[in-house]
């Protein structure tokens, strides 16, 4: 695994870019420097909201695939390699892959990278957290999710955080409601969090997510009031809570993507796209 002297991560050696077959319908930013500025709004058609499901089930599906494969000393470019090749063999597009130039089919962030990390020849190791990131581009929708996974054996401090950190997607979820404002997802995540110590990132957050890949729309992880937007029904978005068991400050590689804390603490993040109901949440990013 490339690591500097202190042991922390260092960027590996990246493989050629993975092909698409051309039948497959790319998203409108392939190709592009960014996405075209995004005009809809939040809200979606039943009828829709099942196209986000599905898309949503694939990328659900890819992550599964590739989570069979964690080891210790299997390539996080393995891991890519199993999503990508997962994706498009269920006619969908690797949202990530070209997306701001991004050259790979996933994200695959390993201990303190917090997010945005490029799968690459770093070989996992016993212990180590690993982060995989999915979005599937299908029939015009995007359906984006991710989970971390233990490597072998790890510690229980590492395992607690994991376990923690997907109950506070949880939490998080459970706090949707029509009519409630979105900043009291924040609330009952960093609510929960607090009572271990462990820090809630601020600089990345939730997003809206359907025909554009990032629709504008913020969902904070943490207590934040200025963050009103209402929820109604037929609104979609993702919630992703990242803790740490350090601080919150963060760095950014040359690579201009991977997200690292800045003390190098374990980090661990867990995320589902999900449409409000009149009840509550449904998740779409199920297998």
């Amino acid at each position: 695994m490339p690591k500097d002297a202190s042991g922390h991560l260092i960027p590996g050696r990246l493989s050629p870019v993975r092909a698409v077959p051309a039948a497959i319908a790319r998203p409108e930013y392939v190709g592009k420097r960014a996405p075209a500025a995004y005009s809809g709004g939040d809200r979606y058609s039943p009828e829709d909201v099942e196209r986000i499901r599905a898309a949503g089930r694939v990328a659900a599906g890819a992550i599964e695939a590739a989570s069979a494969a964690i080891r210790p000393g299997v390539t996080t470019d393995e891991l890519d390699r199993i999503v990508h090749e997962y994706v498009i063999a269920h006619g969908a597009y690797p949202s990530t892959l070209g997306y701001r130039g991004f050259p790979k089919s996933s994200c695959t962030s390993v201990n303190e990278v917090v997010c945005h990390g490029i799968p690459d020849d770093t070989a996992l190791v016993d212990g180590d957290l690993v982060n995989i990131d999915v979005t599937a581009y299908l029939d015009g929708f995007h359906g984006d999710l991710n989970h971390t996974f233990l490597v072998g054996t790890a510690s229980t401090e590492a395992a607690q955080l994991v376990d923690r950190t997907r109950e506070a997607l949880r939490r998080g979820i459970r706090a949707v409601a029509p009519g409630r404002q979105v900043n009291v997802i924040g609330r009952a995540i960093e609510a929960y969090a607090k009572r271990f110590g462990y820090g809630v990132v601020r600089e990345y957050t939730g997003h809206g997510v359907g025909r554009a890949f990032h629709s504008g729309l913020i969902i904070p992880h943490y207590d934040a009031p200025e963050y009103d937007t209402v929820m109604e029904p037929g609104m979609v978005f993702t919630i992703e809570p990242m803790l740490t068991l350090g601080g919150i400050e963060c760095e950014v590689w040359a690579d201009d993507w991977t997200v690292v804390t800045r003390d190098r603490s374990l980090t661990a993040q867990f995320e589902h796209t999900l449409v409000v109901t009149e009840r509550g949440a449904d998740i779409l990013t199920l297998p």
